[in-house]
């Protein structure tokens, strides 16, 4: 009689539905030694069910994945595949058996039969410190995922998944997948509310945690939790556990707990299978969800980003239109792996066959000579740091070296803008027109300019350039996103020799949309669409096309475009129209089309100008809504009126009116002091300061430097509308020195 095995569920699902006649597993362990298993037997959810059909299908290679996950990209058989592929015209070369490509966690199994020993990936900062090949990262996706079924855990239901970037996260991020779930991610630094909303809100069943003292932090917010089945920790011990949840005690596991339990899972079934027998599987469709990502320091009105599959396979595939790593470059991740540009970009190389290296803020320095990366992904934030430590390092120098360096940087800044129009990649000449006299006029002085200040550039780089390369180590690109790169950042980089390839996108387009290319690097602008992408510039009020040149609200369609926002149909109908196009809420223009002129490279190319809507972005890539923020800082009796500020800085900022009570409040103090003399801004200021820590101790939001404005906002002066609402482009333009004073706004060197 032959058997029907079902591990976990009902009935286990592959990519396509078929019925295979060996599992994902290997070894020869027995189903009484499974059954013995300790994390097994402290669940119901373990079934073995029988069946006495005879054994049909086509057999497949061990090594594959088991119910519900996708990490056999051949769908569980060997075989011709009758499924069209999800993308056409690629446009680059992709790793054999990526046209079969369905779900995310497809691609670990093509990584591992083509890059097998090659080492995948680095974590040389944790505690042990860890070297995983190909091979070993898709077994241990695997055992991860299986681990889960023996857990309970069924497709499509929700886990949360709070860590910080290590090895350990990405298995536990693709073993969630494998399994046919969907992770709501996070990282350990917001605050215990936010994490406590993202896991209620994104129904939840079980939860990721980075540590111990990660899980501590939310432990009280999670009595009284029903829904809770098991709490993975990934790094340490699980001693002093706060494990009291709703009475009583939650399993708690750690990873290498998981890890066993999915591997012994799996040898028993594949001794079960090596008879004869069958598994079946359901399908994890291209639209199934994903991931849930989480806009940042959202509370009361969430948006949580439903990714699908396909959304994140459209990054995997067309990614490579930008850049082309081959297997074995070396990448360094620094980004937290909730960031979807992160995330995106590991899959990305990884599946190209790259060796990544994880690294920390606190570490890069070392890390950059240690493993100097082909490629670097960052947000604007990072490289912003990378160029103040060379001014820092040319500060420190002697007066004659210093001098030097700075003579010939500003020699190559020019150079570079000679080139940049006599190769017709000069965005801030696109909206002038040239006749062929004319271009031919800017073309000539150029390159008479470009051709003197050549040898000066040379011998800048030999002398001074050469050091600077060798202490970033960047080889082929670094990549940014996330943020507007500052321009005197961009045009360092130039200068010197880095390639910086500058990308825009969102969380809800999984999230890249567009990036200049190596061979038209264009600064000032974000580059042209990806394949497939479809984008628009409309007009903010009638929603009609504009010409190029004109700025309006960017709109995008295509395969990356997120699903929705989870439970909220009304947000999702906002954002998304009956014809799919996607309202970004940035401004931009697209570069008209020239045949002649110091533009003429540039057309197409999209120039981002501003944010239709309220949300600030940060250089670090992090979003805020200022509204939420405010309400909060409008509790004080001390301010009348705040505006935050910050888009493409390193952290918020505020604009304060202050209140007739702050003043009072300043005397007062002073004068319990024997102070009579009238307070000062200083003062005042930081006494509104220790009023924000109290208000805002219990959020994540960051804010910073405060700035007191005398003038009120009214609807007579034009800073508020009829219904009270702060004109917030008003207020920036009107006290734009205040902002940049606020910030420090550096110049170009």
């Amino acid at each position: 009689m032959s058997m029907r095995v079902n591990s976990l569920l009902p009935q286990g699902r592959g990519t396509c539905g078929q019925t295979v006649t060996e599992h994902a597993c290997l070894g020869n362990c027995s189903l009484k030694s499974l059954v013995q298993s300790p994390l097994i037997q402290s669940h119901q959810a373990f079934v073995l069910r029988l069946s006495s059909r005879k054994t049909r299908g086509a057999k497949i290679r061990p090594g594959t994945v088991s119910p519900r996950a996708t990490v056999e990209p051949r769908q569980y058989f060997q075989g011709e595949r009758k499924c069209a592929p999800l993308f056409e015209n690629v446009g680059e070369s992709l790793p054999s058996g990526s046209s079969e490509w369905r779900a995310v966690p497809d691609i670990w199994k093509t990584a591992a039969e083509q890059y097998g020993d090659r080492v995948a990936l680095v974590d040389p900062h944790r505690q042990p410190p860890a070297q995983i090949t190909y091979k070993q990262l898709e077994q241990s996706i695997l055992d991860f995922a299986e681990g889960l079924r023996v857990c309970g855990i069924r497709p499509d239901q929700h886990m949360s998944l709070f860590a910080d970037n290590s090895h350990r996260w990405l298995i536990a991020d693709q073993g969630i997948m494998a399994a046919g779930a969907a992770a709501a991610v996070r990282g350990s630094r917001s605050s215990a509310d936010e994490l406590y909303h993202i896991f209620t809100h994104s129904d939840s069943v079980a939860l990721v945690v980075d540590n111990l003292e990660l899980y501590n932090k939310i432990a009280s917010r999670l009595k009284g939790s029903t829904v809770i089945k098991f709490v993975i920790v990934l790094w340490g011990s699980k001693d002093n556990l706060q494990s009291n949840v709703n009475g009583s005690d939650v399993p708690f596991y750690s990873f290498d707990d998981l890890i066993t339990s999915g591997r012994t899972s799996r040898q028993a079934l594949a001794a079960v299978a090596s008879s004869g027998e069958r598994v079946q599987y359901d399908v994890i469709r291209p639209d199934d969800v994903a991931t849930l990502v989480y806009t940042s320091g959202t509370t009361g009105n969430p948006k949580g980003v439903m990714l699908t599959h396909a959304n994140l396979l459209h990054q995997i595939v067309h990614l490579g239109s930008v850049v082309q790593p081959q297997p074995g470059d070396r990448i360094l991740s620094l980004l937290p792996p909730w960031h979807m540009y992160e995330r995106s970009a590991e899959y990305f190389s990884l599946s190209r066959g790259v060796t990544q290296v994880y690294t920390s803020v606190k570490s890069l320095k070392e890390d950059l000579a240690r493993y100097p990366p082909d490629y670097f992904i960052a947000v604007p934030l990072v490289f912003d740091i990378l160029y103040s430590g060379v001014q820092k390092q040319l500060a420190a120098a002697s007066n004659v070296r210093k001098q030097v360096a700075l003579t010939f940087l500003s020699l190559s800044l020019k150079f570079v803008d000679f080139k940049r129009i006599q190769e017709g990649r000069d965005v801030t000449k696109a909206k002038e027109s040239f006749t062929p006299v004319e271009a031919a006029k800017e073309w000539a002085i150029a390159t008479i300019g470009a051709l003197i200040l050549l040898p000066f550039h040379l011998m800048a780089q030999k002398l001074v350039y050469s050091k600077i390369l060798a202490s970033i180590g960047i080889k082929k690109a670094a990549i940014s996103g996330g943020g507007s790169l500052p321009p005197y950042v961009d045009k360092f980089f130039e200068a010197v020799g880095i390639r910086v390839l500058n990308g825009y996108g969102l969380t809800e387009t999984a999230p890249v949309l567009t990036c200049r290319l190596p061979s038209n690097n264009v600064l000032g602008t974000v580059g042209g669409s990806l394949p497939e992408t479809e984008m628009k510039v409309v007009d903010p009020d009638t929603g009609n096309i504009v010409p190029p040149g004109i700025k309006g609200i960017v709109k995008v369609r295509g395969p990356q475009v997120m699903k929705g926002y989870y439970k909220n149909p009304t947000a999702t109908s906002k954002a998304i129209d009956s014809e799919g196009w996607f309202e970004t809420g940035d401004l931009g223009w697209k570069v008209p089309s020239s045949t002649v002129g110091p533009a003429r490279m540039c057309g197409g190319l999209l120039v981002l100008d501003g944010r239709a809507k309220d949300t600030i972005v940060l250089s670090s890539g992090e979003n805020y809504e200022p509204q939420e923020i405010e309400e909060a800082i409008l509790q004080s009796k001390l301010i009348q009126n705040v505006v935050l500020v910050g888009q493409d800085q390193r952290r918020l900022g505020a604009l304060i009116v202050p209140s007739e009570e702050l003043q009072a409040a300043v005397k007062t103090h002073k004068q319990a002091n024997g102070d009579l003399s009238k307070p000062t801004k200083d003062e005042m200021i930081n006494v509104i300061r220790e009023e924000l820590n109290q208000l805002l101790a219990k959020s994540s939001w960051p804010v910073g430097p405060l700035v007191l404005i005398e003038e009120p906002f009214t609807v007579e002066n034009g800073l508020l509308t009829p219904t009270m609402k702060v004109r917030r482009e008003e207020v920036s333009t009107r006290f734009k020195n205040e902002i940049d004073t606020l910030f420090k706004v550096k110049k170009n060197i």
